[in-house]
């Protein structure tokens, strides 16, 4: 009966204490009113000439922020409110949505492309309205300002990829001779900077420097002169459209096979398979800085989940990996601010907002692991690319495979060589 008694007043005890506990549980949780959101802004060239690219990262940028209001619970407790607007790969379009982005008190705002933020950083860092770039140069961030790189840059990419040439693939005697072909604008300008800061220290030779537009249709020109100065290696960074054009030229005048042809990772996607042809392609080398479908890592389920779901033609396009990554990471950084600065501060929707965002947010990201779709994200002073790592792979039998192990993009300061942006 004591026995019985006993029990009795220790579930009585107990049962107070979790109501006792109950107030403190409910304080440590937000206590989000009617409207209150966290407002994003998110531009992607979903028309125009790099739409085989913007499509699916529109469809991955917006399919994840669905998951994470419905599943996650939004950001810090609150959910995302997204401004999607689509850039078709115009400059003057980038400039109206920024502001656009700025005047409906937007935290933050992503591009896809580095032409998308080249031309949308002036303003940005004017106002202190931070920026994420899915896919980057150097000039967007160095010296570091308000614009930060999601991904290693095509800096980045020209740089690993020479490095495992020469490691990997190489078997002369005298320095491998690099011939480059790039889209006229930050994507390709940023591998020229890289080969010019670095070649001689990587023990390579760059035999020629040629540009293309997005919308080109041939570059037999080109790469007949190319040809003449016999390269050992085709470097090539740009979109799939331009890339396709390029590879199937270089085939049809007996380059390729023959030459070794290395992409950087705008163009290394799906859309470049589907393009050129697989046979066209087969062998082709390339940089991507997440891993491919399929692998067994902690995201993978729910992003497939959505994608099959929502955008089943997308499944397969490593670009969908990129920017699903990018929205988890812009929750991440949201949730780093409401904790640290509070939801009062963000809801202003202005400068002292983004400063919040960027020092209490983006300045606080500490390997932040993104379920393993890419490198882990954190922010290292004097460094605004968030990610370092990226993956050399080959097309074999159709398909993007042969992962090498994560490279890390050592930093190189572009802005202390004299000739950088000019």
């Amino acid at each position: 009966m004591k026995v019985k008694k006993l029990y009795i007043v220790s579930l009585i005890v107990c049962m107070a204490l979790v109501v006792a506990l109950l107030p403190l549980t409910s304080a440590c949780a937000p206590k989000t009113q009617p409207g209150q959101v966290l407002k994003v802004g998110i531009m992607t060239p979903t028309t125009g000439p790099a739409a085989e690219k913007g499509r699916p990262m529109g469809h991955a940028n917006l399919d994840a922020i669905e998951y994470i209001n419905a599943e996650l619970n939004g950001a810090g407790g609150y959910q995302i409110k997204v401004s999607w607007l689509d850039s078709a790969y115009d400059a003057a379009k980038v400039i109206t949505i920024v502001d656009r982005f700025m005047d409906e008190g937007c935290l933050l705002f992503t591009t896809s492309s580095s032409k998308e933020m080249s031309v949308a950083m002036e303003s940005a860092n004017r106002a202190e309205f931070p920026g994420i770039a899915c896919f980057s140069s150097p000039i967007l961030y160095r010296p570091p300002q308000h614009i930060y790189g999601q991904t290693p840059d095509y800096g980045d990419d020209a740089l690993a990829f020479a490095n495992f040439y020469v490691k990997n693939i190489w078997k002369g005697q005298e320095k491998p001779k690099f011939a480059l072909h790039l889209l006229n604008n930050p994507t390709g300008y940023g591998a020229r900077d890289a080969f010019r800061a670095k070649a001689e220290e990587l023990g390579i030779e760059v035999v020629s420097i040629d540009e293309h537009a997005a919308t080109t249709t041939s570059e037999m020109e080109s790469l007949t002169r190319i040809k003449a100065k016999k390269p050992d290696v085709l470097f090539i960074s740009s979109t799939p459209a331009p890339t396709a054009v390029i590879i199937k030229n270089a085939r049809d005048l007996g380059m390729y096979p023959g030459i070794t042809i290395g992409c950087a990772h705008a163009s290394f996607t799906k859309a470049l398979i589907d393009l050129a042809g697989a046979s066209v392609v087969e062998g082709v080398y390339g940089t991507f800085p997440t891993v491919m479908w399929d692998e067994d890592v902690p995201g993978m389920a729910k992003m497939t989940e959505y994608c099959k779901k929502l955008h089943p033609d997308d499944y397969g396009n490593m670009d969908y990996i990129t920017a699903w990554a990018q929205s988890l990471i812009v929750a991440k950084i949201l949730e780093l601010a409401v904790k640290n600065a509070g939801y009062d501060v963000l809801a202003k929707g202005n400068v002292e907002s983004w400063r919040a965002v960027e020092t209490q947010g983006i300045q606080k990201l500490k390997n932040y692991d993104v379920g393993g779709l890419q490198g882990p994200v954190s922010y290292t002073a004097g460094d605004n690319r968030l990610t370092k790592y990226n993956r050399i792979y080959q097309i074999v039998n159709g398909k993007i495979t042969n992962p090498s192990k994560w490279v890390e993009a050592s930093l190189v300061k572009y802005e202390e060589y004299e000739w950088f942006g000019k």
